[in-house]
């Protein structure tokens, strides 16, 4: 298996670097790729230190490309890297709502991998996240409504936001005003209810992304959704609160139960004793953290809970490196 990882230098193509090595992916030859100005930088694999190349034009030397260097690059050049007989895993949002490219999170829709025709799409962070928490509830009571509110990491925005985070708060602290490049205001000690462009209904691409993709990758455009998008001054892990009503009568208990059965869930819900998800204990873990279960007081059919997930990692490189696994595997 011939790997490429387009886009190696950024947070997300360095974190799949590392779920390669962690997970012991089977390959034969691994080439990097990134932008002009970081060729030649090198980046340890397995006990060596590969460089990185430039991007070339046309075909790669690849069975497999894992990439992660933007939308307009992956529009463009995810085609020909497929027609010269790649699988391309992009996790940009170029391919998300094409009807022929297939949106997966593995736990929930394995089987949409093999209906590919060249390209698999990754899912946005914070959908993939919640989708590991509320496929297996839908699945067992039928979720009828949901409404998110996220709280979401500077690592949202890549290696660039959490270097302004780390940079403005160190400014903050020594007595200057914190500026803002990266996110519409500074984010240190802030919290801002913007991420993305803003849409006709007054709601955020980001938060239109949450609906658009769980309708996508649960294959039911029924369901309810509603979130509002908020960015935190956290480095890592994507944290939503979630409200559910569902069809079926649930308990927190029978939840909890179904959640510990969950493939990539942990559940951490013991709140006298302070153990509940957040992104000081999600940040670099594999599965995601779901707890603070409890019966809703708005539905009679309801569930409130909180999931945290590394946005790094089940947001975008793990999930990445998760499809091309079962790729691998057969249908």
């Amino acid at each position: 298996m011939r790997v490429a990882i387009v886009g190696a230098t950024g947070a997300v193509g360095r974190e799949i670097l590392k779920v390669l090595e962690a997970r012991n992916f089977p390959l034969s030859e691994l080439r990097l790729y990134a932008s002009p100005r970081s060729a030649g930088v090198r980046l340890p694999f397995r006990g060596e230190e590969l460089p990185v190349e430039p991007l070339p034009e046309g075909f790669l030397p690849a069975d497999l490309v894992l990439a992660s260097a933007g939308g307009s690059l992956s529009k463009a050049l995810a085609p020909t890297w497929a027609e010269g007989g790649a699988l391309v895993v992009d996790n940009s949002s170029a391919w998300r709502y094409e009807p022929h490219v297939p949106l997966v999170v593995p736990e929930v829709n394995r089987q949409e991998i093999f209906r590919h025709q060249g390209i698999i799409a990754n899912p946005n962070c914070t959908t993939a996240i919640l989708a590991m928490a509320l496929w297996p509830l839908h699945r067992a009571f039928r979720a009828k409504r949901v409404i998110v509110a996220t709280y979401q990491a500077a690592s949202g925005a890549g290696a660039k936001g959490m270097e302004e985070l780390l940079h403005e708060t160190h400014r903050y602290l020594h007595g200057e005003a914190p500026k803002a490049e990266v996110f519409a205001h500074p984010l240190p000690f802030n919290v801002i209810p913007h991420i993305d462009a803003f849409q006709e209904n007054g709601y955020t691409r980001e938060e239109m992304k949450v609906v658009w993709e769980t309708h996508k990758i649960f294959g039911d455009s029924s369901l309810r959704i509603s979130a509002t998008a908020v960015r935190v001054p956290t480095l890592r892990a994507h944290a939503e609160a979630v409200s559910v009503e569902f069809e079926r009568p649930v308990s927190p208990e029978a939840a909890r139960e179904v959640l510990a059965q969950a493939p990539g869930v942990e559940v951490v819900d013991e709140p006298l004793a302070k153990r509940y998800p957040m992104p000081l204990t999600a940040s670099g873990k594999w599965n995601v953290e779901v707890g603070r279960i409890r019966q809703s007081l708005a539905f009679e059919n309801g569930l409130d809970f909180f999931v945290v997930g590394d946005q790094l990692l089940k947001g975008a490189a793990l999930n990445a490196v998760q499809i091309a696994e079962e790729w691998l595997k057969g249908p």
